[in-house]
Protein backbone atom coordinates (compact mmCIF):
# COMPACT_ATOMS: atom_id res chain seq x y z
CA UNK A 1 0.00 0.00 0.00
CA UNK A 2 1.35 3.57 -1.25
CA UNK A 3 2.67 5.95 1.58
CA UNK A 4 -0.31 8.29 1.04
CA UNK A 5 -2.93 5.80 1.39
CA UNK A 6 -2.00 5.16 4.89
CA UNK A 7 -1.23 8.61 5.76
CA UNK A 8 -4.94 9.40 4.50
CA UNK A 9 -6.14 5.98 6.79
CA UNK A 10 -4.65 7.28 9.86
CA UNK A 11 -5.63 10.74 9.37
CA UNK A 12 -9.33 9.35 8.78
CA UNK A 13 -8.96 7.08 11.49
CA UNK A 14 -7.63 10.57 13.87
CA UNK A 15 -10.28 12.66 12.64
CA UNK A 16 -12.98 10.03 13.44
CA UNK A 17 -11.72 9.56 16.91
CA UNK A 18 -11.37 12.94 17.74
CA UNK A 19 -14.83 13.45 16.54
CA UNK A 20 -16.25 10.31 18.79
CA UNK A 21 -14.43 12.10 21.68
CA UNK A 22 -15.25 15.47 21.38
CA UNK A 23 -19.32 14.22 21.20
CA UNK A 24 -18.48 12.73 24.02
CA UNK A 25 -17.56 15.53 25.99
CA UNK A 26 -20.24 18.06 24.62
CA UNK A 27 -22.93 14.95 25.50
CA UNK A 28 -21.15 14.86 29.29
CA UNK A 29 -21.18 18.82 29.71
CA UNK A 30 -25.14 18.98 28.59
CA UNK A 31 -25.27 17.35 32.18
CA UNK A 32 -23.09 19.14 34.47
CA UNK A 33 -24.46 22.24 36.09
CA UNK A 34 -22.43 25.27 36.76
CA UNK A 35 -22.94 26.87 39.96
CA UNK A 36 -21.54 29.60 42.63
CA UNK A 37 -20.35 28.13 46.05
CA UNK A 38 -18.97 28.98 49.56
CA UNK A 39 -17.85 27.57 52.76
CA UNK A 40 -19.79 27.01 55.88
CA UNK A 41 -17.35 28.99 58.33
CA UNK A 42 -17.42 29.93 61.97
CA UNK A 43 -17.74 33.77 62.46
CA UNK A 44 -19.89 36.49 64.55
CA UNK A 45 -23.29 37.05 63.92
CA UNK A 46 -25.84 40.06 64.60
CA UNK A 47 -29.58 39.79 63.60
CA UNK A 48 -30.84 42.96 62.97
CA UNK A 49 -34.18 44.88 62.97
CA UNK A 50 -33.75 48.01 61.10
CA UNK A 51 -36.47 51.09 60.95
CA UNK A 52 -36.70 54.64 59.96
CA UNK A 53 -38.33 57.28 61.65
CA UNK A 54 -37.67 60.72 63.28
CA UNK A 55 -35.67 62.20 66.41
CA UNK A 56 -38.06 63.34 69.21
CA UNK A 57 -37.23 64.60 72.98
CA UNK A 58 -38.67 62.19 75.78
CA UNK A 59 -40.39 65.41 77.18
CA UNK A 60 -42.23 68.11 74.91
CA UNK A 61 -45.64 69.67 75.68
CA UNK A 62 -47.18 71.86 73.26
CA UNK A 63 -48.26 74.63 75.48
CA UNK A 64 -51.89 75.73 74.68
CA UNK A 65 -54.24 78.99 75.68
CA UNK A 66 -56.10 78.47 78.97
CA UNK A 67 -58.01 81.57 78.44
CA UNK A 68 -59.54 83.83 76.13
CA UNK A 69 -57.34 87.45 75.60
CA UNK A 70 -55.08 89.17 73.39
CA UNK A 71 -51.52 88.27 73.39
CA UNK A 72 -49.97 91.24 75.43
CA UNK A 73 -46.11 89.96 75.42
CA UNK A 74 -43.67 87.54 74.62
CA UNK A 75 -40.47 87.29 76.44
CA UNK A 76 -38.84 84.35 74.47
CA UNK A 77 -38.35 83.29 70.26
CA UNK A 78 -37.71 79.91 69.20
CA UNK A 79 -34.57 78.25 69.81
CA UNK A 80 -34.54 79.85 73.66
CA UNK A 81 -33.47 77.56 75.86
CA UNK A 82 -35.68 78.59 79.45
CA UNK A 83 -35.53 77.80 82.76
CA UNK A 84 -38.86 75.94 84.71
CA UNK A 85 -40.59 78.86 85.91
CA UNK A 86 -39.22 81.17 83.51
CA UNK A 87 -41.84 83.86 82.44
CA UNK A 88 -43.05 82.72 78.60
CA UNK A 89 -45.73 84.72 77.40
CA UNK A 90 -48.41 87.62 79.14
CA UNK A 91 -51.88 87.62 77.87
CA UNK A 92 -54.37 90.86 78.41
CA UNK A 93 -55.49 90.56 82.50
CA UNK A 94 -57.16 93.55 83.05
CA UNK A 95 -60.61 92.55 83.87
CA UNK A 96 -59.04 89.75 85.71
CA UNK A 97 -57.10 91.32 87.96
CA UNK A 98 -60.10 93.44 88.78
CA UNK A 99 -62.01 90.71 89.72
CA UNK A 100 -59.15 89.35 91.76
CA UNK A 101 -59.18 92.84 93.06
CA UNK A 102 -63.29 93.35 93.83
CA UNK A 103 -62.98 89.50 95.65
CA UNK A 104 -59.76 90.25 97.88
CA UNK A 105 -62.05 93.27 99.01
CA UNK A 106 -65.04 91.19 99.37
CA UNK A 107 -63.51 88.52 101.15
CA UNK A 108 -61.85 91.30 103.76
CA UNK A 109 -65.13 92.43 104.38
CA UNK A 110 -66.01 89.27 105.02
CA UNK A 111 -63.81 88.79 107.60
CA UNK A 112 -64.53 91.93 109.20
CA UNK A 113 -68.08 91.35 109.37
CA UNK A 114 -67.08 87.80 111.04
CA UNK A 115 -64.94 89.79 113.56
CA UNK A 116 -67.93 91.74 114.55
CA UNK A 117 -69.95 88.62 115.05
CA UNK A 118 -67.63 87.49 117.09
CA UNK A 119 -67.37 90.40 119.52
CA UNK A 120 -71.64 90.48 119.50
CA UNK A 121 -71.48 86.83 120.38
CA UNK A 122 -69.00 87.70 123.46
CA UNK A 123 -70.70 90.58 124.53
CA UNK A 124 -74.37 87.97 124.26
CA UNK A 125 -72.04 85.70 126.21
CA UNK A 126 -71.73 88.43 129.07
CA UNK A 127 -74.80 89.59 129.08
CA UNK A 128 -75.59 85.32 129.47
CA UNK A 129 -73.43 85.04 132.39
CA UNK A 130 -74.75 88.47 133.84
CA UNK A 131 -78.33 86.83 133.94
CA UNK A 132 -77.42 83.86 135.43
CA UNK A 133 -76.23 85.58 138.05
CA UNK A 134 -79.44 87.64 138.54
CA UNK A 135 -81.20 84.93 138.23
CA UNK A 136 -79.62 82.82 140.76
CA UNK A 137 -80.03 85.77 143.42
CA UNK A 138 -83.02 86.46 142.78
CA UNK A 139 -84.50 82.70 142.80
CA UNK A 140 -82.33 83.07 146.57
CA UNK A 141 -84.07 86.32 147.58
CA UNK A 142 -87.50 84.83 146.22
CA UNK A 143 -87.09 81.74 148.48
CA UNK A 144 -86.48 84.04 151.66
CA UNK A 145 -89.47 86.20 151.18
CA UNK A 146 -92.23 83.47 149.90
CA UNK A 147 -94.40 84.48 153.23
CA UNK A 148 -94.09 88.31 151.98
CA UNK A 149 -94.77 87.70 148.71
CA UNK A 150 -98.16 85.66 149.93
CA UNK A 151 -98.69 89.01 152.24
CA UNK A 152 -98.66 91.22 148.82
CA UNK A 153 -95.67 92.60 150.79
CA UNK A 154 -93.57 92.86 147.90
CA UNK A 155 -93.43 91.86 144.40
CA UNK A 156 -92.57 88.45 142.46
CA UNK A 157 -88.48 89.86 141.53
CA UNK A 158 -87.38 86.26 140.43
CA UNK A 159 -89.91 85.99 137.72
CA UNK A 160 -88.83 88.97 135.95
CA UNK A 161 -84.84 87.63 136.35
CA UNK A 162 -86.45 84.70 134.99
CA UNK A 163 -87.27 86.52 131.76
CA UNK A 164 -84.35 88.51 131.61
CA UNK A 165 -82.50 85.19 131.55
CA UNK A 166 -84.33 83.89 128.93
CA UNK A 167 -83.57 87.07 126.90
CA UNK A 168 -80.01 86.59 127.69
CA UNK A 169 -80.02 82.96 125.67
CA UNK A 170 -81.58 84.10 123.01
CA UNK A 171 -78.95 86.86 122.25
CA UNK A 172 -76.57 84.39 122.45
CA UNK A 173 -78.12 81.35 120.19
CA UNK A 174 -79.28 84.58 117.67
CA UNK A 175 -75.27 85.90 117.97
CA UNK A 176 -73.90 82.47 117.27
CA UNK A 177 -75.84 82.11 114.30
CA UNK A 178 -74.55 85.37 112.81
CA UNK A 179 -71.03 84.25 113.74
CA UNK A 180 -71.64 81.03 111.96
CA UNK A 181 -73.32 83.20 108.71
CA UNK A 182 -69.78 85.37 108.47
CA UNK A 183 -67.72 81.91 108.71
CA UNK A 184 -69.65 80.89 105.63
CA UNK A 185 -69.22 84.26 103.82
CA UNK A 186 -65.32 84.08 104.95
CA UNK A 187 -65.50 80.52 103.52
CA UNK A 188 -67.27 81.93 100.01
CA UNK A 189 -65.12 84.94 99.62
CA UNK A 190 -62.18 82.84 99.94
CA UNK A 191 -63.44 80.62 97.18
CA UNK A 192 -64.34 83.27 94.86
CA UNK A 193 -60.57 84.72 95.49
CA UNK A 194 -59.45 81.64 94.76
CA UNK A 195 -61.60 81.46 90.98
CA UNK A 196 -60.45 84.56 90.15
CA UNK A 197 -57.05 84.31 90.99
CA UNK A 198 -56.50 80.81 88.67
CA UNK A 199 -58.29 83.20 86.17
CA UNK A 200 -55.40 85.75 86.71
CA UNK A 201 -52.68 82.70 86.72
CA UNK A 202 -53.58 81.93 83.37
CA UNK A 203 -53.19 84.78 81.36
CA UNK A 204 -49.35 84.02 82.46
CA UNK A 205 -47.71 81.53 81.16
CA UNK A 206 -44.55 79.73 82.98
CA UNK A 207 -41.83 77.16 81.39
CA UNK A 208 -43.06 73.98 83.41
CA UNK A 209 -39.54 72.47 82.83
CA UNK A 210 -36.22 73.26 81.31
CA UNK A 211 -35.61 72.81 77.82
CA UNK A 212 -35.42 74.56 74.05
CA UNK A 213 -38.85 76.58 72.52
CA UNK A 214 -38.63 74.78 69.43
CA UNK A 215 -42.01 75.97 68.02
CA UNK A 216 -43.33 79.38 68.62
CA UNK A 217 -46.44 79.96 65.82
CA UNK A 218 -48.05 82.88 67.80
CA UNK A 219 -47.07 86.97 67.84
CA UNK A 220 -47.73 89.71 69.82
CA UNK A 221 -51.02 91.31 69.55
CA UNK A 222 -53.21 88.18 68.63
CA UNK A 223 -55.86 86.58 70.35
CA UNK A 224 -56.09 82.91 71.68
CA UNK A 225 -58.80 81.12 72.45
CA UNK A 226 -59.45 77.65 74.38
CA UNK A 227 -60.60 74.35 72.81
CA UNK A 228 -64.14 73.79 73.52
CA UNK A 229 -65.88 70.50 72.26
CA UNK A 230 -64.22 69.23 68.93
CA UNK A 231 -62.42 72.81 68.12
CA UNK A 232 -58.91 72.54 69.46
CA UNK A 233 -57.34 75.73 71.31
CA UNK A 234 -54.80 77.94 70.27
CA UNK A 235 -51.12 76.57 70.38
CA UNK A 236 -48.72 79.53 72.22
CA UNK A 237 -45.53 77.58 71.42
CA UNK A 238 -44.19 74.07 71.81
CA UNK A 239 -41.05 73.46 74.61
CA UNK A 240 -39.22 70.37 74.40
CA UNK A 241 -36.31 68.92 77.32
CA UNK A 242 -33.40 68.03 74.78
CA UNK A 243 -31.26 66.59 77.77
CA UNK A 244 -33.21 63.29 76.91
CA UNK A 245 -33.66 62.20 72.97
CA UNK A 246 -35.18 59.38 71.47
CA UNK A 247 -35.34 57.79 68.11
CA UNK A 248 -39.11 57.19 67.48
CA UNK A 249 -39.10 54.63 64.82
CA UNK A 250 -41.80 52.60 63.23
CA UNK A 251 -40.65 48.54 63.04
CA UNK A 252 -42.68 46.31 60.20
CA UNK A 253 -45.13 43.88 62.53
CA UNK A 254 -43.32 40.55 61.49
CA UNK A 255 -40.15 42.09 63.16
CA UNK A 256 -41.82 43.22 66.24
CA UNK A 257 -42.08 39.89 68.14
CA UNK A 258 -37.89 39.91 68.17
CA UNK A 259 -38.08 42.95 69.55
CA UNK A 260 -37.45 43.50 73.73
CA UNK A 261 -36.47 46.81 76.05
CA UNK A 262 -32.80 47.41 76.68
CA UNK A 263 -32.23 46.00 73.15
CA UNK A 264 -28.92 47.88 71.63
CA UNK A 265 -29.77 50.13 68.74
CA UNK A 266 -27.53 51.69 66.22
CA UNK A 267 -28.82 54.97 65.53
CA UNK A 268 -27.88 57.39 62.25
CA UNK A 269 -29.01 60.62 61.44
CA UNK A 270 -29.79 62.00 58.18
CA UNK A 271 -28.60 65.30 58.91
CA UNK A 272 -25.03 64.21 60.56
CA UNK A 273 -23.61 61.79 57.86
CA UNK A 274 -21.07 59.32 58.60
CA UNK A 275 -21.91 58.93 62.45
CA UNK A 276 -23.45 56.26 64.83
CA UNK A 277 -24.77 57.03 67.70
CA UNK A 278 -25.83 54.15 70.28
CA UNK A 279 -29.22 53.66 72.11
CA UNK A 280 -31.35 50.99 74.24
CA UNK A 281 -35.29 50.53 73.05
CA UNK A 282 -37.11 51.91 76.39
CA UNK A 283 -40.37 51.44 74.83
CA UNK A 284 -42.23 49.12 72.51
CA UNK A 285 -45.60 50.25 71.21
CA UNK A 286 -48.88 47.35 71.64
CA UNK A 287 -50.99 49.06 69.28
CA UNK A 288 -50.60 48.22 65.42
CA UNK A 289 -50.31 51.00 63.12
CA UNK A 290 -51.39 50.68 59.52
CA UNK A 291 -49.18 51.92 57.04
CA UNK A 292 -50.53 54.01 54.46
CA UNK A 293 -52.82 55.90 56.93
CA UNK A 294 -50.74 56.23 59.92
CA UNK A 295 -54.10 55.69 62.29
CA UNK A 296 -53.81 53.16 64.84
CA UNK A 297 -56.31 50.00 64.16
CA UNK A 298 -57.88 50.34 67.79
CA UNK A 299 -59.40 53.45 66.28
CA UNK A 300 -60.92 51.82 62.99
CA UNK A 301 -64.25 50.19 62.97
CA UNK A 302 -63.29 47.72 60.48
CA UNK A 303 -60.48 45.24 59.99
CA UNK A 304 -57.64 45.86 57.83
CA UNK A 305 -55.31 43.82 55.89
CA UNK A 306 -53.00 46.22 54.68
CA UNK A 307 -49.31 46.23 56.03
CA UNK A 308 -48.92 47.66 59.77
CA UNK A 309 -46.06 48.97 61.55
CA UNK A 310 -45.44 49.34 65.85
CA UNK A 311 -43.72 52.16 67.38
CA UNK A 312 -40.27 51.74 69.01
CA UNK A 313 -38.56 54.48 70.88
CA UNK A 314 -35.10 54.27 71.49
CA UNK A 315 -33.02 56.25 74.07
CA UNK A 316 -30.10 57.63 72.32
CA UNK A 317 -26.99 57.58 75.04
CA UNK A 318 -24.82 60.22 73.77
CA UNK A 319 -26.90 62.65 71.27
CA UNK A 320 -25.09 65.47 70.10
CA UNK A 321 -26.26 69.11 71.49
CA UNK A 322 -27.16 70.65 68.32
CA UNK A 323 -29.84 67.91 67.41
CA UNK A 324 -33.67 68.98 66.56
CA UNK A 325 -36.62 67.64 67.06
CA UNK A 326 -37.93 65.83 63.39
CA UNK A 327 -34.46 65.01 61.83
CA UNK A 328 -35.17 61.57 59.52
CA UNK A 329 -33.41 58.61 61.26
CA UNK A 330 -32.89 55.19 61.33
CA UNK A 331 -31.93 52.72 64.36
CA UNK A 332 -30.72 49.28 63.76
CA UNK A 333 -32.12 47.12 66.59
CA UNK A 334 -29.76 44.07 67.57
CA UNK A 335 -32.07 41.60 68.30
CA UNK A 336 -29.67 38.10 68.98
CA UNK A 337 -26.06 38.00 68.96
CA UNK A 338 -24.05 34.69 68.43
CA UNK A 339 -20.08 33.93 68.75
CA UNK A 340 -18.49 31.29 67.18
CA UNK A 341 -21.23 30.45 65.27
CA UNK A 342 -21.52 27.90 61.92
CA UNK A 343 -22.88 30.21 59.76
CA UNK A 344 -23.73 30.10 55.41
CA UNK A 345 -24.67 32.29 52.83
CA UNK A 346 -28.32 33.19 53.53
CA UNK A 347 -28.64 32.58 49.84
CA UNK A 348 -27.39 29.11 50.29
CA UNK A 349 -31.10 28.28 51.68
CA UNK A 350 -33.38 26.48 49.74
CA UNK A 351 -36.71 24.90 49.92
CA UNK A 352 -37.47 21.37 48.47
CA UNK A 353 -40.51 18.66 49.24
CA UNK A 354 -40.72 15.49 49.90
CA UNK A 355 -41.54 14.45 46.74
CA UNK A 356 -39.08 16.05 44.81
CA UNK A 357 -36.09 14.74 46.91
CA UNK A 358 -37.84 11.01 46.18
CA UNK A 359 -38.05 11.24 42.92
CA UNK A 360 -35.26 10.41 40.52
CA UNK A 361 -34.58 12.16 37.05
CA UNK A 362 -33.07 9.79 33.99
CA UNK A 363 -31.20 12.60 33.37
CA UNK A 364 -29.54 13.65 36.55
CA UNK A 365 -27.96 17.11 36.51
CA UNK A 366 -30.30 18.64 34.04
CA UNK A 367 -31.69 21.83 35.12
CA UNK A 368 -34.60 22.44 33.61
CA UNK A 369 -38.41 23.14 34.99
CA UNK A 370 -40.45 19.54 35.36
CA UNK A 371 -42.92 18.51 33.41
CA UNK A 372 -46.54 19.48 34.57
CA UNK A 373 -47.70 16.72 36.67
CA UNK A 374 -51.45 15.49 36.59
CA UNK A 375 -53.35 17.00 39.39
CA UNK A 376 -54.17 14.22 41.38
CA UNK A 377 -50.11 14.25 41.75
CA UNK A 378 -49.48 17.56 42.43
CA UNK A 379 -52.26 18.04 45.11
CA UNK A 380 -50.60 14.99 47.07
CA UNK A 381 -47.17 16.95 46.61
CA UNK A 382 -48.89 20.35 47.59
CA UNK A 383 -49.89 18.19 50.98
CA UNK A 384 -45.83 17.25 51.23
CA UNK A 385 -44.14 19.47 54.26
CA UNK A 386 -41.67 21.71 52.84
CA UNK A 387 -37.96 20.86 53.90
CA UNK A 388 -35.34 23.63 54.54
CA UNK A 389 -31.65 22.81 53.57
CA UNK A 390 -28.70 23.47 50.83
CA UNK A 391 -26.74 21.60 48.87
CA UNK A 392 -23.51 20.50 49.50
CA UNK A 393 -20.14 19.62 47.25
CA UNK A 394 -19.72 16.10 47.49
CA UNK A 395 -17.50 13.89 44.61
CA UNK A 396 -18.46 17.19 42.00
CA UNK A 397 -22.60 15.97 42.77
CA UNK A 398 -25.13 17.99 44.45
CA UNK A 399 -26.75 16.42 47.72
CA UNK A 400 -29.29 17.70 49.43
CA UNK A 401 -28.84 18.31 53.08
CA UNK A 402 -31.81 19.17 55.25
CA UNK A 403 -30.59 21.62 58.00
CA UNK A 404 -32.32 24.05 60.91
CA UNK A 405 -31.42 27.62 60.94
CA UNK A 406 -30.76 29.83 64.27
CA UNK A 407 -29.99 33.59 64.66
CA UNK A 408 -29.96 35.49 61.08
CA UNK A 409 -27.35 38.00 60.13
CA UNK A 410 -27.41 40.27 57.33
CA UNK A 411 -25.93 38.31 54.96
CA UNK A 412 -25.41 34.84 56.70
CA UNK A 413 -27.15 32.78 58.89
CA UNK A 414 -26.45 30.44 61.77
CA UNK A 415 -27.00 26.72 61.21
CA UNK A 416 -27.82 24.49 63.99
CA UNK A 417 -27.05 21.32 62.59
CA UNK A 418 -26.15 18.94 59.40
CA UNK A 419 -23.31 20.70 58.36
CA UNK A 420 -19.93 21.37 59.55
CA UNK A 421 -17.03 23.64 59.31
CA UNK A 422 -15.45 23.47 55.60
CA UNK A 423 -18.30 22.34 53.98
CA UNK A 424 -18.85 23.57 50.74
CA UNK A 425 -22.76 24.47 49.46
CA UNK A 426 -24.10 26.01 46.61
CA UNK A 427 -24.96 29.67 46.95
CA UNK A 428 -26.64 30.53 43.15
CA UNK A 429 -27.83 31.46 41.03
CA UNK A 430 -31.24 31.72 42.24
CA UNK A 431 -32.35 30.49 39.05
CA UNK A 432 -29.99 26.99 39.24
CA UNK A 433 -31.15 26.67 43.07
CA UNK A 434 -34.64 26.63 42.45
CA UNK A 435 -34.27 23.89 39.85
CA UNK A 436 -31.25 21.97 40.84
CA UNK A 437 -31.86 18.27 41.52
CA UNK A 438 -29.77 15.86 43.97
CA UNK A 439 -26.72 14.04 42.69
CA UNK A 440 -26.64 16.42 39.66
CA UNK A 441 -22.70 17.26 38.86
CA UNK A 442 -21.93 20.11 39.28
CA UNK A 443 -18.94 22.51 38.19
CA UNK A 444 -17.81 25.65 40.20
CA UNK A 445 -17.99 28.80 38.89
CA UNK A 446 -17.50 31.97 41.30
CA UNK A 447 -16.31 34.46 38.67
CA UNK A 448 -19.39 36.96 38.38
CA UNK A 449 -22.81 35.75 37.11
CA UNK A 450 -24.41 36.73 34.05
CA UNK A 451 -27.44 38.75 33.90
CA UNK A 452 -29.64 36.08 32.84
CA UNK A 453 -28.72 33.59 35.41
CA UNK A 454 -29.78 36.23 38.05
CA UNK A 455 -33.31 36.83 36.45
CA UNK A 456 -36.24 34.81 38.00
Amino acid sequence: MKLWKRIAIGAGVALLLGIIVGFAVHQSGKNVVTVQSGKVQRQELASVVSASGEIRPKTYVNIGANAFGKITRLYVKEGDHVKKGQLLAQLENVQSSADVSATEASAQAAQTDAVAADAGLRTAEADLLRAKADYDRSKLDWERAQGLFKDGLIANAWATADAGLAQAQARVAQAKAQKDSSDQHISQARANLTRVTDVLQKTTYRAPFDGVITNLPVREGETVVIGIQNSPGSTLMALADMSIITAEVKVDETDIVNLRLGQPADVTIDAIPRKVFHGVVSEIGDNAIVRSTGVATSQQTTASEEAKDFKVVVTVEDPPSDLRPGLSTTARITTATRSNALAIPIQALTIRTRAQLAKQDTSAGSVHAAAPAPKETASKEQKDAAIQGVFVLRNHKAEFVPVQTGVTGTTDVEVLDGLKDGDEVVTGSYKVLRTLRPGASIKVDNSAPKKEDETT
